[in-house]
C-alpha cells in the first residue's frame, strides 16, 4: 500500500472542505423572492388587446421568463372577473408575496387591488392598465400604429411615385377601447407624415373575417384606378384582406401592413407563413410586433429591479418593430416559431 504524505492528505481534505462550503455560501447569499402574477385570463380561446395573442401565451411567457431568476412564481387567473381579480390579490397578501404583477383591464378592480396591496405594503407592477401609482409596462398602441402608417407611406413613395393612391384602415374601427383608437390615430399620423394628401377611410369589420373581406372588396371596386394601401388592426383581418385582394386580382397594386405579428402571419407550426423569407413578394408587407408572447421576458426584469430596491421608470413600453420577410427570422428565429 502506498501512503500519501501527511501534508498532501491535509491539502486534499482542506480543498474538499472548501468545495463543499462554497456552494452552501452561494445558496445562502442567493435569496429567492415570491412573485405573484395575475393574468388577465388564461382562457386559450380568448384574444387579448384586439390582437391574436391568447392569455395562455402571456402566462407561458412569465413561466419561461422566470427561469434563471431567483423568483418563485405564484400564478393567478383573473379570468376577466372583478371579484376573482380582487380575491387573487387577497390570496397573494395572505401568502405574503414580495411583489405582485397585475394584468387586468377593469379599472375599478385595479383600484381596489392597488388599495389592498398598498395597505399590505406589497409593491405592484402593472401590465397594460394602471394599478394605482405602480410602475406600468405596456404596449404603446399609438407608436405601433404610427410604424404601420409610415411603412405604408414609404412603400407608396418608393414603389408607386406619382401614382393615384387610396388608403383604408380595416378592422374593428368602432371599438371604443383606448388601445384600438390609439392605433387608428397612430396609423393616420404615420401615413400623413409621408402622404399628407391621402386620408385613410375607416372600414369597420366588427371583427368578422368575412365582413372584412366584403368591406375591402367594395372599397377596392370603388378605387379601380388607384394603388391601394391597407392598414389592418390585427393579423386575422390582414389574412382576410389578403384573400379579398387575391380574389379581385389586385395583388400587384395593393399593399397591407398589420398589427400584432402573432403566429398566424409569421408561421409557427402551420404552413401559413405570410411573413417569411421565402415569401418576399407577399401582399402583406409586414406586421408591427407587440410581443405579448414575450411579456414575461420584458416585465420580470423590471420586477427584479424593484425587488432589489432599484428605481424603475414609471412607464416602460414595448419595443414595437415592423416585422417583414427580411427580418422575421432575426426577431422570431425558426426555433421559436416551431
Amino acid at each position: 500500500m502506498v501512503r500519501t504524505p501527511l501534508f498532501a492528505r491535509r491539502r486534499a481534505f482542506l480543498s474538499g472542505a472548501v468545495a463543499l462550503a462554497a456552494p452552501t455560501r452561494a445558496v445562502a447569499q442567493q435569496r429567492r423572492f415570491t412573485v405573484g402574477f395575475a393574468n388577465i385570463t388564461n382562457d386559450p380561446g380568448a384574444r387579448l388587446e384586439g390582437l391574436g395573442f391568447s392569455g395562455e401565451e402571456v402566462r407561458s411567457s412569465f413561466v419561461l421568463g422566470a427561469r434563471g431568476l431567483p423568483i418563485d412564481l405564484v400564478l393567478y387567473d383573473n379570468a376577466r372577473e372583478p371579484a376573482k381579480t380582487i380575491a387573487n390579490a387577497e390570496d397573494a397578501i395572505q401568502r405574503k408575496v414580495d411583489l405582485y404583477i397585475q394584468y387586468c383591464d377593469d379599472q375599478a378592480a385595479n383600484d381596489e387591488v392597488a388599495r389592498r396591496l398598498a395597505a399590505a405594503r406589497i409593491p405592484v407592477l402593472a401590465v397594460n392598465y394602471p394599478v394605482g401609482n405602480a410602475p406600468l409596462y405596456a404596449a404603446d398602441n399609438r407608436v405601433a400604429g404610427r410604424i404601420a402608417g409610415e411603412a405604408l407611406g414609404k412603400f407608396a413613395l418608393t414603389t408607386w411615385p406619382g401614382r393615384v393612391l387610396a388608403a383604408a384602415i380595416l378592422g374593428t374601427v368602432k371599438d371604443p377601447s383606448k388601445a384600438v383608437q390609439a392605433r387608428i390615430v397612430g396609423i393616420t399620423e404615420g401615413m400623413n407624415r409621408h402622404l399628407p394628401n391621402v386620408a385613410p377611410l375607416q372600414l369597420d369589420s366588427g371583427g368578422n373575417f368575412l365582413e372584412a373581406q366584403g368591406q375591402l372588396r367594395r372599397f377596392i371596386a370603388k378605387e379601380s384606378g388607384a394603388q391601394i394601401l391597407v392598414a389592418t388592426l390585427d393579423d386575422a383581418t390582414a389574412l382576410a384582406a389578403k384573400i379579398a385582394v387575391e380574389t379581385v386580382g389586385r395583388v400587384p397594386d395593393t399593399v397591407i401592413v398589420s398589427q400584432g405579428c402573432d403566429p398566424s402571419v409569421r408561421g409557427g407550426a402551420s404552413s401559413n407563413k405570410v411573413i417569411h423569407p421565402n415569401n418576399r413578394n407577399s401582399v402583406v408587407l409586414g406586421s408591427v410586433a407587440y410581443f405579448l408572447d414575450r411579456y414575461g421576458r420584458d416585465a420580470l426584469p423590471l420586477a427584479w429591479k424593484m425587488l432589489q430596491g432599484e428605481t424603475v421608470p414609471a412607464r416602460a413600453f414595448t419595443s414595437h418593430v415592423l416585422v417583414t420577410a427580411s427580418n422575421v427570422f432575426r426577431i422570431y428565429p425558426p426555433i421559436d416559431m416551431n
